[in-house]
């Protein structure tokens, strides 16, 4: 019999491997659906779905490997980080799906829950005033208006497969619908910035560096408080807290 193997667990949500099998257990319907929906209308591969029984969603494991994890070291080539960037570019590119993501809140909505989660993280302690003061700053150049993409919306590098220099899958498509196409690749290359050109070579267009800096400013600051909370380690080495320091 083939070992469970526990992907991540938290109180949200958990995704469990069982051989070639990816089963998903999640609690909120809604975000299921919109993870069956998008990766039914994305140009890219992605996992197939082998069934479905709320709260459960069994998928196809992907061939190949993925470039790293946040914190971890990076592999893959400059052509296969390229190819990765040619494919996010081609979901960017693709008809818009019915409903915002992940990528696609509002600039009124992040300035009010960034100014919270700021004034939050200074008065409990957790980061001292002036990082977080510093990487609000730079957070400000992504709270702009933004033309609507097909985003994925949690594209960590996790979640990118590829065999060599080609794109296998992408997976984990429950924060996905109309969004910011900057927010995918501030989020792609988030503790990888000595990759980012390769990216954007591949991605084909120029793309707003002070935007991607700020997303990731933007992104580490509201992750670290949620990350502490559901077991995981912001502050260890290459995570979110480095991405803040780096920024100052």
């Amino acid at each position: 019999m083939d070992e469970v193997k526990v992907v991540v667990a938290h109180s949200e949500r958990a995704t469990l491997r069982v051989g070639d099998v990816f089963l998903k257990v999640d609690a909120d319907q809604t975000r299921i659906d919109a993870e069956v929906e998008a990766m039914s209308l994305a140009p890219v591969p992605t996992p197939k779905v082998l069934w479905r029984q709320p709260p459960v969603l069994a998928i196809t494991a992907l061939p190949g490997a993925t470039l790293g994890r946040l914190g971890g070291p990076s592999t893959g080539s400059p052509a296969a980080w390229a190819a990765a960037g040619t494919a996010i570019r081609k979901l960017h590119d693709a008809p818009l799906p019915a409903w915002p993501g992940r990528a696609g809140r509002s600039i009124v909505s992040l300035v009010a829950e960034l100014d919270d989660e700021c004034e939050m993280l200074v008065t409990n302690g957790v980061l001292p005033a002036d990082l977080v003061a510093r990487n609000r700053q730079v957070a400000e150049a992504a709270l702009r208006p933004w033309t609507p993409a097909f985003t994925h919306g949690d594209l960590q590098i996790a979640h990118v497969f590829l065999d060599g220099d080609e794109v296998t899958g992408i997976i984990d498509w429950s924060e996905a619908g109309q969004g910011d196409a900057l927010y995918d690749l501030a989020t792609f290359t988030l503790g990888h910035e000595e990759h980012l050109d390769d990216v954007i070579a591949g991605y084909g267009i120029d793309v707003d560096l002070d935007v991607i800096h700020a997303w990731w400013s933007l992104r580490s600051l509201l992750a670290v408080r949620w990350l502490i909370e559901h077991g995981f380690d912001p502050f260890a080495p290459g995570c979110e807290v480095d991405v803040l320091r780096s920024l100052m």
